[in-house]
């Protein structure tokens, strides 16, 4: 099989994004392809600059049409991605036309600050436009054996992470994914790869 380059393309504010981002990196890479790791830039008064010395290159669409899967990753924002995200996507109309991205594999995968803060309606959200590009939705089964012992995040829509807040105020800790959502973020890199190295030799 050839080694299928899968783009990791994510937006974080706080780190928990980035580091679900890494360990689907890691199952892409256990199953023999390459990740290419990108961010998209922050927007809005409010927003932070991302630290491009220490973190990811900022996506270009150049990316998304030389991949061969994608993986999409965002926080929740009131049960839909956030807007820097979905701004970039915005902007694919190009490759939605030329159909640069149809018949190549997508896994998405979300991050938020309490168990119920729409998790599940982000990451439906997040397929709707990969979609839109005639991409193919790959999710995680319950082969996976974690998706029956998370108390935290991950679930067959994709890979998700619950911050966990440290004191009664609601102060965050330090970004800490447990065993099952890294085993269910690797799990789904694995499965996006692997499915583009099976299209690829088709």
């Amino acid at each position: 099989m050839s080694q299928p380059h899968i783009l990791v393309l994510y937006y974080s504010r706080t780190g928990s994004v980035a580091e679900l981002a890494r360990h689907a990196a890691r199952g892409v890479e256990a199953a023999g392809g390459a990740a290419v790791v990108r961010t998209v830039p922050p927007f809005g008064d409010r927003a932070e600059p991302a630290d491009t010395d220490t973190g990811p290159p900022y996506a270009e669409p150049d990316d998304l049409r030389n991949c061969a899967g994608l993986l999409l990753g965002s926080p929740t924002r009131f049960g839909n991605m956030a807007a820097p995200l979905k701004h970039f996507l915005e902007q694919t109309s190009d490759i939605w036309l030329s159909g640069g991205l149809v018949d190549k594999p997508a896994g998405v995968f979300t991050a938020s600050n309490s168990a119920h803060g729409g998790q599940e309606s982000t990451l439906l959200t997040m397929v709707l436009p990969l979609v839109h590009h005639g991409m193919i939705w790959v999710g995680v089964p319950y082969t996976v054996s974690e998706l029956f012992t998370t108390t935290g995040g991950g679930g067959p829509y994709g890979a998700s992470h619950v911050q966990v807040h440290d004191d009664a105020a609601g102060n965050q800790g330090s970004i800490v994914l447990t065993e099952q959502e890294r085993r269910i973020a690797e799990a789904l890199g694995t499965r996006v790869a692997s499915f583009a190295a099976r299209l690829d030799d088709k």
